[in-house]
């Protein structure tokens, strides 16, 4: 897909801004702005970031103020990850296409899961490729025991605590039942709006049983369709050429970076590596995060 960058400079970003500023019957072509969500969602470390409201609400932002623009589509590639930072880009994707009053046109690409669908169902039309996964619509949180091993090796655990449940599911403590409960009642709450999310923004388009969509399973692009987790199988270029003309102009609307972005608030990507490499106190850190991020991924297939 041939897609066009709003990312230039000197006379052609120049051009650009004014061809946004015609009436359109003087451009007499459509605009759909283009934003890619890729990525797990909120694990942030210095050199592997993932997907927040804070690093995507200027992106968000500026394609929803393209002049012209006849909608705004997401192109979505996630496995999921924190619920709290995927509801915040869910609300605020809703909040900018109440107040924009455009619609919102989702594109899944490999997979959409998990937090991934959560954002997802912010779109007012959902597509996807017939080998897309959707779904996983549920909560899941994992830790190791290893007090096996510290025995083994001879390792004595000192911990000091004020409060009863401060070393709640403490990996280096035997599992307590009682933590175990109070974990599993947080899940079913944090999946409880989780539901009511998803409910609201598909409504009467759901067509399986609560004990189907909601179970945590995933699903291929077709079956998804068949489940009212999506609207129809299409890719973004062409649904966009048949549904606004073959001259639709896409416009990735992509984060600011380089010298410029540091004037504005924003921290390259370079300077962020940078940070990170002051010493390899954050190494550890970071191969536990890649890791995480793969076996997010692996659940998935990919």
């Amino acid at each position: 897909m041939s897609e066009q960058t709003s990312d230039r400079g000197g006379w052609p970003r120049f051009i650009d801004k004014c061809m946004e500023w015609l009436p359109a019957r003087f451009r007499g072509t459509a605009v759909v702005p283009v934003v890619r969500l890729s990525g797990t969602i909120g694990a942030v470390t210095p050199l592997r970031p993932g997907m927040t409201l804070a690093g995507l609400a200027r992106t968000l932002e500026r394609a929803f103020s393209v002049k012209n623009a006849k909608a705004v589509a997401l192109l979505i590639n996630s496995p999921g990850g924190s619920p709290v930072q995927s509801r915040q880009i869910y609300l605020r994707i809703r909040q900018l296409a109440a107040e924009k009053e455009l619609p919102v046109l989702v594109f899944v690409e490999d997979v959409a899961a998990s937090g991934g669908y959560m954002i997802a169902c912010a779109g007012d039309e959902i597509f996807c490729d017939p080998s897309s996964i959707l779904g996983s619509i549920g909560v899941v949180g994992g830790t190791f025991g290893l007090t096996g091993l510290i025995k083994k090796i001879g390792v004595e655990r000192r911990l000091y605590t004020a409060g009863e449940h401060k070393a709640m599911l403490d990996p280096f403590l035997p599992e307590d039942p009682d933590d175990v409960a109070r974990l599993k009642s947080i899940q079913r709450e944090i999946h409880a709006l989780f539901i009511s999310l998803v409910k609201q923004s598909r409504g009467a388009r759901l067509k399986g049983a609560d004990g189907v969509l909601f179970s945590g399973e995933y699903w291929a692009g077709e079956t998804s369709v068949s489940l009212g987790l999506a609207d129809g199988i299409g890719d973004l270029r062409s649904t966009l050429r048949a549904r606004y003309g073959e001259k639709v102009l896409t416009p990735v609307i992509a984060p600011a970076s380089g010298m410029l972005s540091g004037l504005f608030g924003r921290r390259s990507a370079g300077a962020g590596a940078l940070a990170a490499l002051d010493g390899v106190a954050g190494l550890p850190e970071e191969v536990i995060s890649a890791l995480e991020s793969r076996a997010i991924w692996a659940r998935f297939g990919f």
